[in-house]
């Protein structure tokens, strides 16, 4: 079955995560993926924190399954030609360079249009083109500092924190592959290319828009009902770090379960919603509650709240955290077990839908990686083992018209 991104050709100049993660996902759609590397080097993910040695690291084959890699070296004139021929026959050239890296090879925008009027030029950036920071290297907590994120996560006793969700990298790469697509379709309608940017703080301050919402509220009327320093605590001029509390107005906490004294992973998240009231009452042996004046209503409970959540605790002592789930889903209540990384490995559910997807590598063996989070009716995502260093070079050059003399001498002057 061929796939919706087939036929589509894209240079991958990028490294590390935020680039790496927004190609992989347009190569487990179709594209033709072909990551271009340096010679006897390649992405630097190849080899931070390995675990196996002499070995692609984990970090570098969970980013660039589904692509093919090329090795060339862009700073001499024979990989300039290479480069310039497989820009004439691409649709879409993605980098992650610093500031003016592609100029300085000599691959202007005004260049790379004459070459190839359709070519979409997208870049990560850390900071948008004129922001005041644009000079500024960006790392994923750099990103989650600048985009808000860190200064609203957290407790209020504590500094600001940052999320071990790759909020900075792969979320901006996310944002990137919408922006590519989007231009792809475009060119469709005009026939022209175009650039497209996406900075790290943008898509950082894109997933905190509620944030951005609870500020405007919190300069309007002085304090932010559904944080946990209502009604008791002081609000300042700026939105407060809310712990483990709901962002969308529904009150919630991390509360424990049975063996939390020895599992730090042992706890359940709880939403009270209003609508689950009277079940919540139900599910925890409270049934007096769901008539009572000083508990029926949101408003009549915030300022108990946390006396409701310790009930909550009380009922959940005896239970673990995925007994407890079980029942209270029986209820329609908002909730869920606090999943480890080991347990959503082994979830058979994940495995069979293919969100956790286990891929076979030439050299490490049989490793998992992340699968497709966006699931189709008429197509399955086949995630294939990230390439070797270089594997596909003489295939790459095969197909722009080299002979195989031609491809050996490129190797004899470390052009590839």
């Amino acid at each position: 079955m061929s796939k919706p991104l087939e036929g589509i050709k894209i240079i991958d100049f990028t490294h590390v995560q935020a680039g790496p993660a927004c190609t992989q996902l347009l190569a487990w759609f179709g594209a033709d993926v072909i990551k271009v590397e340096r010679p006897g080097a390649g992405d630097v993910t190849r080899s931070q924190l390995r675990d196996i040695p002499g070995v692609d690291a984990l970090y570098f084959t969970m980013l660039n399954s589904n692509k093919r890699s090329l090795t060339l070296d862009t700073k001499k004139p024979e990989g300039k030609e290479i480069l310039t021929k497989l820009i004439k026959e691409s649709d879409v050239l993605v980098e992650n360079f610093g500031p003016g890296a592609l100029d300085r090879m000599g691959f202007t925008w005004e260049h790379i249009k004459e070459m190839n009027p359709g070519m979409i030029v997208a870049s990560v950036k850390g900071f948008s083109d004129g922001h005041h920071y644009e000079d500024l290297k960006v790392y994923e907590n750099v990103a989650q500092c600048a985009g808000g994120a860190a200064s609203t996560t957290g407790f209020d006793d504590g500094p600001p924190t940052v999320s071990a969700a790759a909020l900075g990298d792969s979320n901006t790469g996310m944002h990137l592959a919408i922006g590519i697509l989007t231009a792809l379709r475009a060119r469709d309608t005009t026939g022209k290319g175009q650039k497209v940017a996406v900075s790290m703080q943008d898509s950082v301050l894109n997933l905190c828009r509620v944030k951005l919402r609870d500020q405007q509220r919190l300069d309007r009327v002085g304090y932010l009902e559904e944080y946990p320093q209502y009604p008791h605590g002081s609000f300042s001029d700026v939105v407060p770090r809310g712990g483990n509390a709901g962002g969308g107005g529904q009150p919630g906490w991390v509360l424990k379960c049975k063996g939390w004294e020895t599992d730090p992973n042992a706890y359940i998240y709880f939403t009270i919603q209003g609508h689950a009231w009277a079940p919540i009452c139900k599910a925890i042996g409270k049934e007096e509650w769901i008539d009572d004046p000083a508990y029926m209503t949101a408003g009549a409970r915030q300022d108990k709240i946390f006396a409701i959540f310790g009930t909550i605790e009380e009922w959940l002592k005896d239970k673990t955290k995925f007994e407890a789930v079980d029942i209270l889903r029986k209820f329609d209540i908002p909730c869920s077990p606090v999943l480890t990384m080991k347990e959503i490995a082994n979830d058979p559910s994940l495995r069979a839908s293919g969100t956790i997807a286990e891929v076979q590598h030439k050299e490490r063996g049989t490793y998992l990686t992340v699968g497709s989070p966006i699931k189709f009716s008429d197509m399955k995502v086949e995630i294939t083992g990230s390439p070797l260093l270089g594997e596909h070079t003489d295939e790459v050059l095969e197909g722009l018209g080299y002979s195989s003399q031609q491809i050996a001498a490129l190797h004899e002057q470390n052009v590839v």
